[in-house]
């Protein structure tokens, strides 16, 4: 697992690890992503070593960002460890950065591997047990910003996450100290108490399907999404929806923003800038609450539980599968089915998405979310 970690990894690697065991294969797991590739932190694992992580959050591995990885001697000290236990097969967790770096070592790794038997640092027989190396990516994201699949591992958990923290947040501006449920959020709590208008801002810098989700899930007023920005003017109509809502007898506001909103002309919005407006144009006492990275947080829920299962069964399955003309694949999700493709055009057309947006090019990077783009909730 590399980058950063999500909620359901645990499961991915759960599954992976014992799928495996069960097709005879032994399995090593590298701790802290590519750092431990790297400095050899690497250990065999068997059938009990993953018990009783599924229900926890983030990776059982570890995970970390590498610099090193990006250089030619760090691919070399991570190949020669991967050639000196056998190891020919990786399993890759994490988001377009991971992937991409795992594609990369592996379309140097003929490259490598001639460099170490070069140097004499791999014998003959151990060159020959790893001639080949496959590639099979997982993603761990919980901005569901991965092109390719209908959601990510650890998205519906941040969701989950998003929309207690909201209730937690009104209910402490009402007064309350007992345990609350998500089936406890109505009008009736502590922003219609008080008449307040929430603004939240969740994870999302090219991606608004958090943003998008959480506003559909909490009654949102208003949501800002980085794909779909809004246009000039958008104050002046954002007030005045606001104010028919109060009109029509409505006692507050909630507003989510994504981390990477922006208008048509690419400049961000950022929720102070919305504070501002509501505070001067409707005199409303606002709040803001940004989540960070509470949202990665917590227990997994059921959906990315089971979602990390089936992923990192199908990756063992990949594997497996694999011959010399396979290309490296990401295991996906779509229509509840799992598919492999090719890991990197899903990582391109992902890229292709900020780059587009730089660009502001916006219709064309909801047609690039496919599924979860124009087809499903635009």
């Amino acid at each position: 697992s590399s980058g950063g970690d999500s909620q359901g990894m645990n499961a991915a690697v759960r599954a992976t690890v014992r799928m495996a065991i069960f097709k005879g294969c032994k399995v090593f797991g590298i701790r802290e992503g590519y750092n431990g590739l790297i400095n050899d932190w690497i250990n065999e694992y068997g059938w009990s070593d993953v018990s009783a992580i599924m229900q926890k959050g983030g990776t059982k591995l570890g995970t970390a960002r590498c610099m090193e990885f990006m250089t030619w001697e760090g691919k070399l000290k991570a190949a020669r460890n991967l050639v000196k236990r056998g190891i020919n097969n990786l399993v890759v967790i994490g988001g377009d950065g991971s992937l991409t770096g795992a594609n990369i070592f592996l379309e140097q790794w003929g490259n490598l591997t001639a460099e170490l038997k070069e140097k004499e640092m791999a014998s003959d027989s151990e060159l020959a047990r790893v001639k080949r190396l496959n590639v099979v990516g997982m993603v761990g994201s919980i901005d569901n910003d991965f092109c390719g699949t209908d959601m990510t591992i650890g998205t519906d958990s941040a969701l989950h996450r998003f929309l207690k923290r909201l209730i937690a947040s009104q209910a402490r501006h009402q007064g309350r100290t007992t345990r609350i449920s998500l089936c406890e959020f109505s009008g009736e709590n502590g922003t219609a108490s008080h008449q307040r208008s929430f603004i939240l801002e969740v994870m999302g810098r090219h991606c608004g399907y958090l943003a998008l989700m959480s506003a559909l899930a909490c009654l949102a007023d208003w949501v800002f999404v980085p794909e779909d920005p809004p246009g000039e003017g958008w104050e002046t109509k954002m007030c005045e929806e606001l104010r028919k809502g109060r009109d029509a007898g409505r006692r507050y506001s909630i507003i989510i923003i994504a981390e990477g909103a922006v208008d048509q002309q690419g400049k961000p919005i950022k929720a102070t800038d919305i504070k501002e407006v509501l505070v001067n144009c409707l005199h409303h006492d606002t709040r803001i609450t940004s989540l960070g990275h509470v949202q990665r947080g917590g227990t997994p829920s059921a959906y990315d539980r089971i979602l990390g299962c089936r992923w990192g069964a199908a990756a063992v399955l990949a594997l497996l599968d694999a011959t010399p003309e396979t290309e490296p694949c990401v295991v996906t999700m779509q229509g509840n089915r799992i598919k492999r493709l090719s890991l990197m055009e899903c990582v391109r057309k992902t890229k292709e998405i900020g780059s587009l947006m730089s660009k502001k090019e916006f219709s064309q990077c909801i047609e690039l979310r496919g599924r979860c783009g124009a087809e499903l909730v635009w």
